[in-house]
């Protein structure tokens, strides 16, 4: 029995992890070529907070690979790593049979794909390295960098560097690598689940909204505006929410003894990215919940006795923008009285502050167990 264990940390990467953990088993003998029974253990484990180099993750998923005695180990992580300005997908440690693989980079489409082939491949290299894998066949054993991840990822490059812990490398390369890389940041932080997260703002925006819906104002003025208009403000108040949210949950980040100048600036412009897809599923949602109420509470004949002309769905629909577009400002109000920590979670730098403080308060545990038992 082959153990192969997956260090993951907490939030979108375990759930990575069990899915991995669920198909691995039965793909990996026949994806390796490798006809013995596998098993793969999920520990839910920040080892990448506080460690900025592929090199010190290694060691780190190595200790507990020793530690719980498995025979692989690949740790997955939504740290964003990069190397020479270039963004790693997966880091391989060959001689300490650990890997590591970095979802980020991995973009946004299809994380969960991907990262089964990214755990395969470092798998295979970590074969490769192997007394055992050598006997096998080259043709048979090895599946390559182009018939596995560049079909999947893109340009991506394999190297080998000159470092002991760190024996093959795969990066993306610098432009395509960081739209990739910023896709991959909004998609870990799950930018759906900040909607349901601020129950104050939905709770103001649903009133608002409501209230729109009884006002002949308010179906005036979203049948008297334009196209364009109605474009410019939708697009106003989903920045004026935003930036609400950044400014009071106090989400960007600086550049520190521990977060350098690009990698803020990748925290920032994911953090804001991610809001402007929660906010406008918000808005979406809204807008989905007035044009069905509308249609159904709102005769066409009231409506077109306050509009004073023949209505037809577009006209519900510029009722509808109207009421959502209010519920939505009213929302970015309602935001400032959310529980920081549910909105932080969309933040980069404050998971990993977060996940750094457990390192922190773990090593200290470790020390005072050592000092005592010295």
């Amino acid at each position: 029995m082959v153990r192969l264990g997956l260090i993951s940390d907490p939030d979108f990467p375990e759930e990575i992890a069990q899915y991995l953990a669920r198909v691995l088993p039965d793909q990996l003998p026949e994806q390796l070529n490798d006809d013995r029974e596998w098993s793969v253990e999920v520990l839910r484990d920040p080892v990448a907070a506080g460690r900025r180099s592929g090199g010190e993750i290694l060691r780190a998923a190595r200790e507990q690979s020793l530690h719980r005695e498995w025979d692989y180990a690949i740790c997955v992580t939504d740290l964003p790593l990069r190397f020479d300005n270039h963004p790693v997908l997966a880091d391989v440690g060959v001689e300490a049979c650990v890997g590591l693989m970095s979802l980020p980079a991995l973009g946004g489409v299809q994380p969960y794909r991907r990262a089964r082939q990214v755990v395969i491949q470092i798998l295979d290299e970590i074969l490769g390295a192997t007394e055992e894998s050598r006997e096998l066949p080259t043709q048979q054993r090895r599946r390559g960098l182009h018939s596995l991840l560049t079909e999947v990822l893109g340009p991506i490059r394999r190297e080998v560097p000159n470092r002991e812990e760190i024996g093959v490398r795969y990066r993306a390369t610098r432009k395509r690598g960081r739209l990739r890389l910023l896709s991959g940041m909004v998609r870990s932080n799950t930018p759906w689940r900040l909607v349901f997260g601020m129950s104050g703002a939905l709770a103001a925006s649903l009133a608002i909204s409501a209230f729109g819906l009884t006002s002949s104002t308010v179906w005036q003025i979203g049948d008297a505006l334009g196209a364009w208009r109605r474009g410019v403000i939708v697009l106003g108040v989903l920045a004026l929410m935003c930036t609400w949210l950044i400014l009071s949950h106090k989400l960007w980040d600086k550049r520190n003894q521990t977060v350098d100048r690009e990698q803020a600036v990748l925290y920032n412009v994911s953090t804001a990215a991610t809001l402007g897809v929660g906010v406008s599923c918000l808005y979406l949602s809204l807008l989905v919940f007035n044009i069905i109420a509308a249609l159904l509470l709102i005769e066409p004949e009231l409506l077109a006795s306050k509009l004073g002309h023949p209505v037809g769905f577009a006209h519900y629909l510029g009722l509808a923008w109207a009421s959502a577009t209010m519920g939505v400002a009213a929302g970015a109000l309602g935001s400032g009285l959310e529980n920081d920590a549910t909105v932080r979670q969309a933040a980069y730098g404050y998971r990993e502050a977060q996940r750094r403080r457990i390192e922190q308060e773990r090593e200290k545990q470790r020390e005072q167990q050592e000092s005592g038992g010295g």
